[in-house]
């Protein structure tokens, strides 16, 4: 019986021969490297080296991505296609592949599991360093160069970056936590009712003239830095974003969140209008993008960890994320010092 791995090699015809009929002769191993808020990555490797197939390589290894939650197809392919645009705008990405079908997800059998994968490049490189100037730059010209082609994309952002969990909503989801007995219960309920009605403030929807199409992820974890340079990971999130809020955002988590480090954002907006990018952080509402996210990842997070349709590895990982959020979400405050250190800039 073949394992999961060879049926992913197959499904993606890593190393079959010219005709494409199988999987050759090596060995496949396949082991876990990373979670994910939406999935598990795995490192695919093996083959004998006798082919090209769809996979472009001859044996070697290979990035799997796991999503546990379902998988929006019509979301997939926004990611292919921003993700092959910005090859051809010089960013630096691995690759994504299509399996037999011409898909770019596939679903293994219930023998696997039944959830959804796709298949990337194997990047290696050394996480992003967000002091070093040079990596600064690269960000804030990717930012700018994805923005000036998704410019007239069309489209509306979704509630994930523009809207913030109800009052309601929050309520039951405490009373939920508090039923299950977490620890963090108390924490939950306070920052339900402080924090989370501060930063819903300033969550609102964008306007239609300032949606691009972008990557929507711009963090350091997002990004690899190998002997070519910095290679951006993690495109799934790809679609219609507000280039204001997208650019504020990057700024934020890149320049140090509430610690930042003033002319570490002065570097990346000037290399922003440098490359051509037309946003311009003007005030606290331009972080809307960010207070919103933030919100919405404890609230799923927390959903998770008291979900009983789940596993309980992924509870256990929704806890960990909601009591690791709770003690690192944007301060106000901060993010208004942030605003006025950049107000120079424009």
């Amino acid at each position: 019986m073949r394992s999961r791995a060879e049926f992913i090699a197959d499904t993606y015809a890593l190393d079959a021969g010219a005709q494409g009929t199988g999987v050759g002769a090596g060995a496949w191993d396949m082991v876990p490297v990373a979670r994910g808020a939406l999935g598990q990555i795995w490192k695919l490797s093996g083959g004998d080296g006798t082919g090209d197939g769809t996979g472009g390589g001859a044996g070697g290894s290979w990035a799997v991505k796991e999503l546990l939650f379902g998988c929006d197809e019509e979301q997939v392919g926004r990611e292919a296609v921003l993700r092959n645009a910005a090859e051809g705008l010089g960013i630096s990405a691995p690759r994504f592949f299509a399996d037999r079908t011409g898909a770019y997800v596939s679903r293994l059998p219930d023998s696997f599991g039944g959830s959804y994968v796709k298949l990337y490049d194997w990047v290696d490189g050394g996480d992003a360093d967000p002091s070093d100037p040079e990596t600064l730059a690269w960000c804030g010209r990717t930012l700018a160069l994805l923005h000036r082609a998704g410019e007239g994309g069309g489209g509306t952002p979704g509630d994930w970056y523009e809207r913030a969990p109800r009052e309601g909503d929050w309520a039951e989801l405490c009373a939920g936590v508090r039923r299950a007995g977490l620890p963090w219960a108390d924490a939950l309920e306070r920052f339900v009712a402080t924090t989370a009605v501060e930063l819903a403030r300033h969550v609102t929807p964008s306007g239609p003239g300032d949606v691009v199409t972008s990557h929507l992820d711009m963090r350091p974890q997002n990004v690899l830095v190998g002997p070519a340079g910095p290679a951006l990971l993690d495109w799934d999130n790809a679609g219609p974003v507000s280039a204001e809020r997208e650019l504020a955002r990057a700024v934020y988590v890149w320049a140090g969140g509430n610690d930042f480090h003033a002319d570490s954002a002065r570097r990346l907006v000037r290399a922003y209008a440098d490359a051509g990018g037309r946003a311009v952080v003007k005030s606290l509402d331009s972080f809307s993008m960010l207070f919103a996210t933030d919100l919405n990842y404890v609230y799923v997070q927390a959903e998770c960890a008291i979900d009983p349709a789940v596993t309980d590895a992924q509870r256990a990982f929704g806890g960990e994320q909601v009591v690791a959020m709770l003690g690192r979400l944007p301060d106000p405050a901060a993010v208004g010092r942030l605003t006025e250190a950049l107000a120079a800039e424009w």
